[in-house]
C-alpha cells in the first residue's frame, strides 16, 4: 500500500456492562441487573479503524472528539490500538452507547451524549493525509462528519478508492465512490421497497437505485448471515454467500465488513474480490465470538477511569486525585478548563514530562509556557510510565504527590496523568494549540521543532510545537546522584 488506510467518520464510546439478574425491582416490574464486569471500546468509525489496524495496516482515523472524559478515553483506547488519530473539535459531549447485558443477551441500551454538534474545520494535515491515502473508508453514523464540506471536497478529489458505509440520517455519498456498503434495513429506508417483492429483489432494486443516485461504482448490500449482494454496472447482481452458518453477537459486523473491503481495495483487489474477502471476514468475526473476542486487549478496558493509586494493567488517564489541589487534576478538571478557554476563543498550551523532584528548571519551563497562551495543562507520566523510562528505582515521588505539587503552582491550570511512554493519546484528546518543551531540545541547534517527537502529532490539528530555554545545571538525575553521594560520605 502506498499510503495509510484512512477511516473518516463519527466515533462513539461503547460500553458493555455485564451482570446477573436474580430479582425484579420492588417498585416496578423490571429486572435488576447486578453488575459483575464492564468494558469500554471505541465504537462507530473508531471500531472500524481498530479492526483495520488489527490486520497490520497503517490506519489514520479522522474523527471529531469532545473535550470530556469520554473523548479522553477514546484517545487512549485508539492510540493503544495503534490507530493514528487526526481529531477535529466536537462541541458538546462524546456520544456513548451503554449496553446492559446478562447471560450474553442485551437487556437495555442506554444512549447518552445528546444531539450531535457540528464538527470543527479540518487542518491542512488532515486534508493532506486524505490525499495520501491508499484507501478511504467513510464510516457514517449520522452525527455530522460525513457532511463536513471541506472533508467532502477532499474525498471527492482523492484518487484512492473510497468505501462509503452509509447511515439513514447521514448525507448521500459523494459521487463516484468505489463501493457503498449499506445493510438491508438501511437500503429499505433509503429506497422504498415494492409491495410483495422478495428479499433479494428488494435488495437488488435498492442497490441499483443507490448506485445510480450516488453515481457509485458498486453497492454491496449486507444480508446478515446470508452474505452480501453486489450490484455494479452489469444488470445481474452477484450474491456472495457466507462460507458457513454462523450465529452469535453481530455487533460490529458491518464495521468489520467495511474495514475488510477497504483493506482489500487498498491492496489492489477488484471490487468483487473485496466483497468476497469482506463476507469471509465478517462471517469469521461473528462465528469467533464478535467484538469481545476480536478486539485487541489494548482497545478495551475494565474501567472507564481509574484513580492514580490503581495498579491495574491498561492505558488510562487519571480521573483525579484526592487532597489539596485535587480539583485541578484529572480528566474532569481538564475537560472543564478546555471548554471554558475554547468558548472564550483562548489559546491552550500544554507541556509534559516526569517532573520527578520538581526543581527550578521545571519551574522556569512552566512559567515560560504559561506566558504563551490562556491556560497551561501539564501532562505527567504515571509511576508505571516513569519506571519504564527511568528504571525500577524511579520515580522518587509518587504520581499523586507530583501532580499535587504541579497543580499548586500559579502558572499551572490543570494536570493530567497518563500511563503511556509518550503523551500521544493525551495530545490527541487535549489538542493543544501549543506544545512546549524545554531542556535538551532547546540546546541542540538548528530546527529544534523537527527533533520533537510530538511535532507530527500536533500537525494533525494545526497545532504548533515550541521550545523554551532551560536553566543550566538543573537535572533530577543529577540531584539524585549528588544526594546519594552525600549520604555515602
Amino acid at each position: 500500500m502506498r499510503g495509510p488506510v484512512v477511516v473518516l467518520g463519527d466515533t462513539l464510546l461503547d460500553r458493555d456492562v455485564e451482570g446477573v439478574v436474580n430479582r425484579l425491582c420492588p417498585d416496578s416490574p423490571v429486572p435488576v441487573l447486578d453488575e459483575t464486569a464492564a468494558s469500554d471500546r471505541p465504537g462507530g468509525a473508531g471500531l472500524a479503524a481498530v479492526f483495520a489496524a488489527a490486520q497490520g495496516a497503517e490506519v489514520v482515523l479522522v474523527t471529531a472528539l469532545a473535550d470530556d472524559a469520554g473523548g479522553a478515553r477514546l484517545g487512549v483506547l485508539l492510540a493503544a490500538a495503534g490507530v493514528q488519530v487526526y481529531p477535529l473539535a466536537l462541541p458538546g459531549a462524546t456520544p456513548e452507547k451503554i449496553r446492559l447485558r446478562a447471560r450474553g443477551r442485551v437487556l437495555l441500551r442506554h444512549d447518552r451524549g445528546g444531539p450531535s454538534g457540528e464538527p470543527g474545520q479540518p487542518s491542512d494535515e488532515v486534508l493532506r493525509v486524505i490525499r495520501s491515502a491508499s484507501a478511504v473508508l467513510v464510516s457514517d453514523y449520522g452525527r455530522g462528519m460525513a457532511r463536513q464540506p471541506a472533508l467532502r471536497d477532499a474525498l471527492a478529489a482523492t484518487r484512492a478508492p473510497v468505501v462509503w458505509d452509509p447511515h439513514p440520517r447521514g448525507p448521500a455519498a459523494i459521487p463516484g465512490v468505489h463501493l457503498a456498503t449499506p445493510n438491508e434495513s438501511e437500503v429499505r429506508e433509503l429506497v422504498p421497497a415494492l409491495p410483495g417483492a422478495s428479499r433479494l429483489a428488494t435488495a437488488s432494486r435498492g442497490a441499483q437505485g443507490l448506485r445510480r443516485r450516488w453515481r457509485a461504482g458498486a453497492v454491496a448490500v449486507t444480508l446478515g448471515g446470508d452474505g452480501a449482494l453486489l450490484c455494479h454496472a452489469g444488470s445481474t447482481p452477484l450474491v456472495v454467500p457466507t462460507p458457513g452458518s454462523a450465529e452469535g453477537d453481530t455487533c460490529g459486523a458491518g464495521d468489520r465488513f467495511a474495514a475488510a473491503a477497504s483493506l482489500a481495495l487498498a491492496q489492489g483487489a477488484l471490487v468483487s474480490e473485496a466483497v468476497q474477502a469482506a463476507v469471509a471476514e465478517a462471517s469469521a468475526y461473528v462465528a469467533g465470538g464478535g467484538v469481545a473476542a476480536a478486539l485487541p486487549l489494548s482497545a478495551r478496558s475494565e474501567s472507564l477511569v481509574r484513580a492514580p493509586q490503581s495498579r491495574t494493567k491498561g492505558s488510562r488517564m487519571s480521573a483525579g486525585v484526592i487532597g489539596p489541589g485535587g480539583e485541578r487534576v484529572g480528566v474532569a478538571a481538564v475537560a472543564t478548563l478546555l471548554g471554558e478557554v475554547r468558548a472564550a476563543g483562548g489559546t491552550v498550551v500544554a507541556t509534559g514530562g516526569c517532573f520527578d523532584l520538581v526543581h527550578a528548571g521545571h519551574v522556569a519551563t512552566l512559567q515560560a509556557a504559561r506566558q504563551l497562551g490562556d491556560c497551561l495543562i501539564v501532562c505527567v507520566n504515571s509511576d508505571a510510565s516513569v519506571a519504564g523510562l527511568k528504571g525500577p528505582d524511579r520515580p522518587v515521588l509518587s504520581e499523586g504527590d507530583r501532580s499535587r505539587l504541579l497543580a499548586a503552582m500559579s502558572c499551572v491550570d490543570a494536570v493530567l496523568i497518563f500511563d503511556e511512554p509518550t503523551p500521544e493519546a493525551v495530545l490527541s484528546w487535549v489538542r493543544p494549540d501549543i506544545w512546549v518543551k524545554g531542556g535538551d531540545y532547546a540546546t541542540g541547534g538548528g530546527d529544534t521543532t523537527a527533533t520533537l517527537p510530538e511535532a507530527e502529532v500536533l500537525r494533525r490539528w494545526g497545532g504548533n510545537t515550541v521550545v523554551v530555554p532551560y536553566l543550566d545545571g538543573r537535572s533530577t538525575t543529577d540531584m539524585i546522584v549528588r544526594s546519594s553521594g552525600e549520604r555515602t560520605r
